[in-house]
């Protein structure tokens, strides 16, 4: 789930005036007109490509969508896509499989908003999810599918009142799967030094920042036309020519300027909420991510924003250090997320059903 604050204010300010082209290269569409296919409103005559739609609208590791679904009658089952895998951010697949239980949450949504009850299996490296049918339901949950995003900004620093933040743990309730809200500012800067800690371990490490770079998309015809990947638009910064972007981003994505942005954006943060899963392995990954994408919806039900902030569980030195300090004892922290009131982003693409089914 990391997403990265790629290019700092001074690049945003000198760049701002340059011109983006309107048109996708290798995509027939604009970046506009893809963001309106992929994030637009559950579609009638296509079942179940509408349902891996909806599915593949859910948070994951840099974009890489590492998945793919069969389809049946009764039936859709996900795939891990490890040739989407990201090593250095990611080396045990932990991060992949929460992603597929991300996917698996917004299915199950989405196939009880047409009339389907939808039952998961996890099977090994795949999820199972049973179709039978029952009476059509909306959820504020489903309608949050289109309207989340992982806002990668500043918020407005106002807490949450006690009601919403019992909902926001109430989300993620799932078996095997723990939450601790963190609303305390103390407490929250202390999760700041883990945070700071584990950015500057993965600024320094080549393999990790030639992967993330990898996995950047600095324009609005690039990320049209490969429909994946980290934009950096919707992190608050101005679409580039990749021949510019790429350059300029060694000058302004330094280690200090990073740890002084997460600094400010725990700061802006009304709280943070820590996932953790009873035992270290992928099924317990996939709960982990089925949970974390209920909080993202319950959040962008109640009109909240979050971003991940997961340093300190990538980082394997320093992640035994930061359970401790929790008090997780022998359980993985898996994801750490903060959450506020904040502004909308432009959104990332994602690619369509037709690519992603087998």
């Amino acid at each position: 789930m990391l997403r990265r604050y790629f290019l700092s204010g001074a690049l945003a300010a000198g760049a701002a005036a340059i011109l983006e082209p309107g048109r996708a290269g290798a995509a027939s569409l604009s970046y506009e007109q893809a963001v309106d296919q992929v994030w637009g409103p559950i579609r009638a005559g296509r079942r179940n490509l509408e349902l891996v739609r909806f599915a593949t609208l859910a948070a994951n590791s840099h974009n890489s969508q590492p998945w793919k679904f069969s389809v049946a009658e009764d039936r859709i089952t996900i795939h891990a896509d490890f040739a989407r895998r990201c090593p250095a951010v990611d080396p045990d697949d932990h991060h992949l499989f929460v992603s597929l239980g991300c996917a698996t949450e917004n299915l199950v949504h989405a196939a009880e908003f047409i009339g389907l009850k939808a039952e998961p299996v996890f099977t090994d490296d795949t999820i199972v999810i049973r179709l039978t049918a029952t009476a059509p339901k909306q959820s504020p949950l489903f309608s949050a599918i289109t309207q989340r995003q992982c806002t990668r900004a500043s918020y407005d620093g106002k807490p949450v009142d006690n009601i919403s933040l019992r909902l926001l743990e109430r989300a993620c309730v799932e078996p095997g799967v723990s939450a601790i809200a963190i609303t305390d500012r103390m407490q929250m800067r202390n999760v700041g030094d883990y945070v700071e800690q584990g950015n500057s371990a993965q600024m320094r490490d080549k393999a990790f920042m030639t992967e993330l770079v990898d996995w950047m998309r600095f324009s609005k015809t690039d990320a049209a036309a490969k429909m994946d990947g980290l934009f950096t638009a919707a992190s608050g910064n101005p679409a580039l020519p990749s021949w510019l972007g790429r350059p300029l981003l060694r000058f302004f994505f330094t280690e200090s300027g990073e740890n002084k942005k997460y600094r400010e954006h725990i700061a802006s943060s009304a709280g943070i909420m820590v996932i953790s899963s009873d035992a270290d392995d992928r099924r317990h990954w996939v709960a982990a991510g089925r949970a974390c994408q209920r909080f993202a919806l319950q959040a962008t039900a109640l009109g909240l924003k979050y971003a991940f902030i997961n340093q300190p569980v990538e980082v394997p030195e320093l992640r035994p250090q930061f359970a401790a300090y929790l008090g997780l004892g022998a359980r993985r922290p898996d994801l750490v997320l903060r959450f506020g009131y904040g502004p909308s982003l432009p959104r990332s693409l994602r690619r369509p059903p037709e690519q992603v089914t087998i």
